[in-house]
């Protein structure tokens, strides 16, 4: 082999990179001790960038396409080698590949319960997990925060670090929200593109990502899911019938009223009996506290659940009302006393019209029973002509 050959051996013709592993995010062209030569081609496929780096310092990006490396194509790189007569062959630079492609195979969760303030449940504990998407947006920033002198970077690398960037958002996003965990549960579609947001802003200039979605999963308490389930705790999502009972008092009360009743299965164990006498005081307790303010008087709920106060007396029946004709036009509706005051006016006769709802015409007043005392006990017929039998 020639000297010639040996030196064409040594320079770099092609520079490309192929990845079937969808879990790279950046890779450096392996050069070694090759230098690349004048023309040589570079192909970037879709979904990939590349960008040369001379001496630490980024210098010119390709996006997907196939180029011929000449001085017009290296305009940056030209500057920082200092090239006056345009291109030198051959010539050393880094060449990274980076991943332009989203990753959808992130998997995030809290490592820790997070502790939610809740206007029910006071202080509760959840775990939340999801999927993450994202992308590399900027890779000079990827190149400089990220890569350093590394020659591969993996998803697995960096997924620590934005697993614990997404539980700090979601403790944020939690409390930013002041929701209560039922309703975080429940609008967990909603709440997903709030957490993307916060962690958006914590990885853009930091990192060079882009957060494309994030898909959240609240969970609950196991005793409060429960609860739910049973219908324990239905004063969650709707005001109990007593002000100074919340779930909460709910929950533990239907907790201890389940143990009483699997106490009372086992009616010959100790624990039956100490549970059967537990019972019978706290059931005086609060007897005595429903009977002490009905013989003072007046009645008061129970201060720990209960029965809901009895309900009052029925309202009494409305009175019937008429439309009538006054001054030759209709008017009302009117009570009986007010119709009396239009007769005592001489607006109102007993052949004036009447009308009651219910009824299908108007009649005359006086053929109304309930109207025809309004208008005087009736006249007695005349008397019979002398002599006519009696």
């Amino acid at each position: 082999m020639g000297l010639m050959d040996k030196l064409k051996g040594e320079l770099v013709d092609i520079i490309e990179w192929f990845d079937d592993t969808r879990s790279t995010l950046a890779w450096r062209f392996p050069r070694y001790q090759n230098e690349i030569k004048n023309g040589a081609e570079l192909i970037v496929r879709e979904g990939q960038q590349a960008v040369f780096v001379y001496r630490g310092q980024i210098a010119d990006k390709f996006p997907p396409g196939h180029y011929q490396l000449v001085s017009e194509n290296l305009p940056i790189l030209s500057t920082l080698q200092g090239w006056p007569h345009g291109f030198r062959s051959p010539f050393r630079s880094e060449v990274y590949f980076i991943n332009s492609r989203p990753v959808t195979d992130l998997r995030w969760g809290t490592p820790s319960p997070v502790t939610v303030r809740d206007p029910d449940f006071k202080m509760v504990q959840v775990r939340a997990n999801g999927l993450c998407v994202l992308r590399i947006a900027d890779p000079e920033v990827f190149l400089r925060e990220v890569i350093g002198t590394d020659s591969t970077v993996t998803t697995e690398e960096i997924a620590e670090l934005l697993r614990r960037i997404i539980t700090l958002a979601f403790s944020d996003m939690i409390m930013a929200t002041g929701l209560g965990v039922i309703e975080l549960q429940g609008r967990q579609v909603e709440l997903s593109d709030k957490l993307r947001d916060f962690v958006q802003e914590r990885v853009d200039d930091e990192f060079g990502l882009k957060i494309d979605s994030v898909t959240m999963n609240i969970t609950l308490p196991e005793e409060i899911t429960q609860a739910m389930t049973r219908g324990v705790a239905r004063g969650v999502e709707q005001a109990g019938y007593l002000d100074n009972v919340g779930p909460m008092d709910r929950l533990q009360q239907g907790a201890m009223a389940e143990a009483m009743v699997e106490a009372a299965k086992n009616p010959g164990g100790g624990a039956g009996s100490f549970m059967g006498a537990g019972f019978g005081m706290a059931l005086g307790q609060q007897m005595g506290n429903m009977m002490a303010p009905q013989q003072q008087g007046g009645y008061a709920p129970p201060q720990q659940g209960g029965y809901p106060p009895p309900a009052g007396p029925p309202p009494l029946p409305q009175a019937q009302t008429f439309h009538a004709e006054i001054n030759g036009q209709a008017a009302g509706p009117f009570t009986i006393d007010q119709l009396r005051q239009y007769v005592t006016a001489g607006q109102l006769n007993p052949n004036s019209n009447v009308w009651a709802p219910g009824t299908p015409n108007w009649v005359a007043a006086q053929t109304v029973p309930v109207l025809a005392s309004l208008f005087g006990p009736p006249a007695p017929p005349p008397l019979p002509p002398r002599g006519a039998p009696a």
